[in-house]
């Protein structure tokens, strides 16, 4: 593996756990669905899109008293990590239109690609119209945040394996 691959690797992989952590943070301060609509959350719905059953996507680990969905963060830190990783070797390649502003319109088409058109289409989640407002406000306002700290904790790390 070439010296440029693993340090992309590296970056994308240790931004995307770092910038997913940053999401849940965010998440619970601003968070985008009704307890209603979380009970089976969209990683969960989407797992059993492709006929994964229920009793693993909805099954969950206990921590300090608290049932933890380890198959939702298995998705969502997969999701982090791959789009770190990729926005990693953009930072690499120097690809300035896709990383420019810290990433924030990258974080935005993300936000919109998902959130407005992707998942809708699979019915993962309603509508972008059946969205709520609260739902939008918290999805950008994360995917922001989210690729920010892709973008910051990725350059750092290419800078220094790259010295």
């Amino acid at each position: 593996m070439n010296k440029s691959l693993k340090n992309v690797l590296i970056a994308g992989t240790a931004s995307g756990i770092i910038s997913g952590l940053v999401k849940l943070g965010w998440e619970n301060i601003m968070p985008p669905r009704t307890p209603e609509r979380d009970e089976v959350n969209p990683p969960q719905t989407f797992l059993q899109q492709l006929g994964i059953p229920a009793k693993i996507t909805q099954s969950t680990y206990k921590y300090s008293g608290h049932r933890m969905p380890w198959a939702s963060f298995l998705i969502h830190f997969g999701f982090s990590v791959t789009f770190a990783t990729t926005y990693a070797l953009a930072l690499e390649k120097k690809m300035n239109w896709l990383t420019k502003k810290q990433g924030i319109p990258f974080g935005i088409a993300m936000w919109i690609a998902f959130h407005l058109v992707i998942m809708p289409a699979m019915k993962t989640i309603p509508s972008a119209k059946r969205q709520p407002l609260e739902e939008h406000l918290s999805e950008v306002l994360g995917h922001i945040f989210w690729m920010y700290t892709n973008h910051e904790v990725a350059k750092e790390i290419l800078d220094r394996l790259d010295k």
